[in-house]
C-alpha cells in the first residue's frame, strides 16, 4: 500500500503543476531492411552501388523495390536483375546471392541516365515490406514538442542557419563531378594518344593499318554457327592509343554472333602464348554466358577455347565439353572478377600448351578464379581438369557471342601475342 500511495501523491503533484502527462510510446517495429545507396553521377548519367541488409527473418530470395521522383532510367545492372516500369524499379536476386539470413547483406549495382535532378530514392521495400521506420513514431513525439521547444527555436536558430550552410553547398560539390567522370571520357582517348609500343618478340596490331571501315588485311569478319544483328567495324572516334580501334556491336540473344579473326598474330609462337589486348565496353557482363574472345584449338578437335563471362564475372569456357574456369558456383564466381565498364581495361592471359596451365591478369593483377595451375581445386579448376588438356592455338577471334540475354558495345585495341609476358 505504501507504493500505491506514493504513486497517487506523485500524480496529484504533477496535475497540480498543470503539466501534461504523455503515455509511453508504443515500441517501434524494426524496418524490413537497411539500404546504402551510393551515387556516382555526371551531367546526364550515373552509376549506383546498392547494399541491402535483411533486418527480418532469413529469406531464400529477395526483391528490393523503390520509386524515382525524377526521370531516372536504368540501362543495365550487375549482381541483380533490375527492371523498371515508369518510375517504379525492382531489383531481384540472381540465385547465388538470394539467401540472406537476419543481418546479412547483398550488394548490386546499375547504370542509368537522367536529366534535371537525380535524388536518391527513399521508399525502399524488401520483398514487398516497407523499409521505412514504423508509422506510429511521429504521433508519440509531436504533441509535446510545440509547448517545450516551439517558441524559442525560431529566434535562436532559424534566421542564422540559411546564410551559413545553405548557399555554399552546391558550388563546392555539384559542378565538379561531370568534368572528372562523365562526358570527358571519349575525347581524351582519341588521336592525341601515341600508339602503344610493341613488346619484345611480340606480334602486335593496333588496327592502325586499316584503311576503311570494314576490317581487312589480317582481320576477317566471321560469324560462327549463325549470324544476326551483330556488327564489327573500324572506329576512329574511341581508341586506346593511335587513331583506330575495332568496334563490335553485340546483339542480344543467341545467333547474334560476330567476330573478327586474325591468324598472323600466332606466327613464330609454338606452345606458349601470352595474349594481351585492351578492351572497353558499355554494359556490365550479364548473368547469361557470353564470349568475347575465341581461339581455335587444333589439339581439341578444332573447337574454340573461349573467354568471356557468366554470372556477371569473367570466365573461360571450353567448347569441346563446356567446362568452365572458374566453376559456376557462388564461391567460384566470387574468385573471378567483373569487367569494369566505360573505361579501357588491359586483359592478359597465358596459355601453356606443354602442361595446359593458364593464368589471367586484369589490369596487371592476377585473377584467382582464372588461374589453372594443374592441381584440381574445387570451385576453380576441378571441372576443367576432368580431362587432359594440351591446347594448340591457331587463331585469335575478337567479338561477341551471346548464349542468352545480354547485349554490349565493345572496342578492342593494341592486341599483342608473344611467347613471353610483356605486360600492359
Amino acid at each position: 500500500m505504501r507504493h500505491r500511495n506514493l504513486a497517487v501523491v506523485a500524480a496529484a503533484v504533477v496535475a497540480g503543476a498543470g503539466l501534461l502527462v504523455a503515455t509511453a510510446p508504443a515500441a517501434t517495429a524494426a524496418s524490413a531492411c537497411t539500404v546504402d545507396y551510393t551515387l556516382n553521377q555526371w551531367s546526364s548519367g550515373f552509376t549506383a552501388d546498392v547494399k541491402v541488409t535483411n533486418n527480418g527473418a532469413p529469406v531464400s530470395s529477395w526483391t528490393l523495390s523503390w520509386t524515382y521522383a525524377g526521370n531516372q532510367a536504368v540501362t543495365n545492372a550487375w549482381n541483380a536483375t533490375v527492371t523498371q516500369a515508369g518510375n517504379a524499379v525492382s531489383a531481384a536476386s540472381i540465385g547465388w546471392n538470394g539467401s540472406l539470413g537476419t543481418g546479412a547483406s547483398a550488394s548490386f549495382g546499375f547504370q542509368g541516365t537522367y536529366s534535371g535532378s537525380n535524388a536518391k530514392p527513399t521508399d525502399f521495400a524488401f520483398n514487398g515490406v516497407s523499409c521505412s521506420p514504423d508509422a506510429t513514431t511521429p504521433p508519440t513525439t509531436s504533441p509535446t514538442t510545440p509547448p517545450t521547444t516551439g517558441p524559442t527555436t525560431p529566434p535562436t536558430t532559424g534566421p542564422t542557419t540559411p546564410p551559413t550552410t545553405g548557399p555554399t553547398t552546391p558550388p563546392t560539390t555539384g559542378p565538379t563531378t561531370p568534368p572528372t567522370t562523365g562526358p570527358t571520357t571519349p575525347p581524351t582517348t582519341g588521336p592525341t594518344v601515341q600508339p602503344v609500343a610493341c613488346g619484345a618478340g611480340a606480334n602486335c596490331d593496333g588496327f592502325e593499318t586499316q584503311a576503311g571501315d570494314a576490317p581487312s588485311g589480317n582481320w576477317a569478319l566471321t560469324f560462327p554457327d549463325c549470324s544476326g544483328t551483330g556488327t564489327a567495324a573500324i572506329d576512329r572516334s574511341v581508341v586506346h592509343s593511335g587513331t583506330a580501334s575495332l568496334r563490335v556491336n553485340g546483339g542480344e540473344g543467341y545467333c547474334n554472333h560476330v567476330f573478327v579473326k586474325n591468324t598472323s598474330l600466332f606466327a613464330g609462337t609454338t606452345d606458349v602464348w601470352y595474349i594481351r589486348y585492351w578492351v572497353r565496353h558499355t554494359t556490365a557482363l550479364p548473368v547469361a554466358h557470353i564470349t568475347t574472345v575465341a581461339m581455335q584449338d587444333t589439339n581439341d578437335g578444332n573447337k574454340d577455347l573461349r573467354f568471356g563471362g557468366q554470372n556477371s564475372a569473367l570466365q573461360f569456357n571450353r567448347a569441346s565439353d563446356d567446362a568452365t574456369l572458374p566453376e559456376q558456383s557462388p564461391n567460384g564466381v566470387a574468385q573471378s572478377a567483373p569487367l569494369p565498364v566505360n573505361s579501357w581495361n588491359c586483359v592478359e592471359f597465358k596459355i601453356d600448351g606443354r602442361n595446359g596451365t593458364m593464368e589471367t591478369w586484369l589490369n596487371g593483377t592476377s585473377v584467382p578464379g582464372l588461374l589453372q595451375d594443374g592441381v584440381p581445386t574445387h570451385d576453380i579448376d576441378g571441372q576443367w581438369l576432368n580431362k587432359t588438356y594440351r591446347p594448340k592455338l591457331a587463331d585469335l577471334k575478337l567479338g561477341w557471342e551471346s548464349y542468352g540475354g545480354g547485349l554490349d558495345t565493345l572496342w578492342y585495341d593494341d592486341v599483342q601475342v608473344s611467347a613471353s609476358r610483356n605486360g600492359c
